[in-house]
């Protein structure tokens, strides 16, 4: 077993989140703490601004360069605040593009620059060998949600609302299935911030008061996307567009749309067998009207994960001190039920702190 803490930035751009596992990478012994350090608001709106450039980004962009260490010098102060020792440091880094149709998929962040400031050895670049390989590259967090739900009842489901949406199904003889289901909290969120500002809308509020239109919401569920099996995975940018179509609705009315939407996505999603429960992390699963939709359509309990003594909040960043074990020790951090890679694929970069 060792120490890990994992790093993580999802594509709603919150910030960073940091948690501590002590792991071998298969079984997980004990969680220590975990915090977050929010971007500054400047910062997310480079990152931002990086994310609709990105297809057409050159590497040696000076907002890229700026971004980069910018975001790094974030990581480094969430690892010192959580003022914990450590054998490894998973570091996710930030999304700007994901397009394993083109096998590539874009990480930032310097890991040879975090593993200086903080003395400690950094596993790396997750997902580039599962895309190169013919992959989605994407969910990588199903094998550690298969190791979290080992006692529980099974087939059940575990769903993250991020900025996008994934899933991970675990059936009753262990068989695993993933995917990215649909928008998660960036499309709301760029809504409510597009009208009012907000970073998002806190616990549904707004949403409550809306409106659904029907025609619109079969509109955006018509997309291809839908239409696929898992193993599948999104670009946050995929569905964008959709937000044009709501010029001329109220903030509520867009923002109870989109609500409908993601948790229309979700349901959408082909099963192997139905899930006896939902379990929901993430940021999503504070938004109260996203709760109710996904109740409406799921028929079966759908529960914050936190019910099942897991840490909603802080699961995505176990995940990658799970994955760092699996990169030190040279085990699959995908399967061809979790990203559609051809055979369980390793993968990871190294980089060591300096002596």
């Amino acid at each position: 077993m060792i120490h890990t803490i994992g790093l993580m930035s999802g594509t709603s751009l919150d910030g960073v989140d940091a948690a501590c596992v002590t792991t071998d990478g298969v079984s997980i012994k004990a969680f220590g703490p975990r915090l977050t350090v929010p971007y500054p608001v400047d910062l997310k709106d480079e990152l931002r601004n990086l994310m609709a450039r990105a297809p057409n980004l050159a590497a040696d962009d000076p907002a890229l360069l700026r971004a980069v260490e910018r975001l790094t010098l974030v990581h480094a102060r969430a690892v010192a605040q959580l003022g914990v020792r450590a054998d490894l440091i998973g570091f996710h880094g930030q999304t700007i593009l994901h397009a394993p149709e083109r096998r590539r998929t874009w990480q930032i962040g310097d890991a040879a620059l975090l593993a200086k400031l903080t003395g400690i050895d950094v596993a790396h670049d997750f997902r580039s060998r599962d895309v190169a390989a013919g992959g989605q590259g994407a969910p990588l967090v199903p094998l550690f949600h298969q190791a979290l739900a080992a006692d529980l009842a099974k087939p059940v489901a575990v769903l993250n609302l991020g900025g996008v949406a994934n899933l991970t199904w675990i059936g009753a003889d262990g068989a695993i299935l993933a995917c990215d289901t649909g928008p998660g909290n960036a499309l709301i969120d760029d809504w409510v911030r597009a009208c009012t500002g907000q970073d998002a809308d806190w616990g549904g509020k707004l949403a409550r008061q809306g409106r659904l239109d029907e025609a619109l919401l079969a509109r955006w569920l018509a997309d291809p996307f839908f239409a696929l099996a898992a193993p599948k995975s999104l670009d946050r940018q995929h569905f964008a567009r959709v937000l044009q179509d709501l010029h001329g609705f109220g903030v509520a009315d867009g923002a109870a749309n989109l609500v409908a939407f993601t948790a229309r996505a979700v349901a959408r999603v082909r099963l192997p067998a139905p899930p006896r429960q939902w379990l929901v992390a993430g940021g999503g699963r504070h938004n109260a009207a996203l709760m109710l939709a996904l109740r409406d359509v799921l028929a079966v309990p759908v529960r914050p994960a936190d019910d099942a003594g897991w840490d909603g909040d802080a699961l995505e960043a176990q995940a990658f001190g799970f994955l760092a074990a699996r990169v030190r020790y040279g085990l699959p951090l995908s399967v061809p039920q979790t990203t559609g890679v051809p055979y369980p694929m390793p993968g990871g970069v190294l980089s060591p702190a300096p002596f």
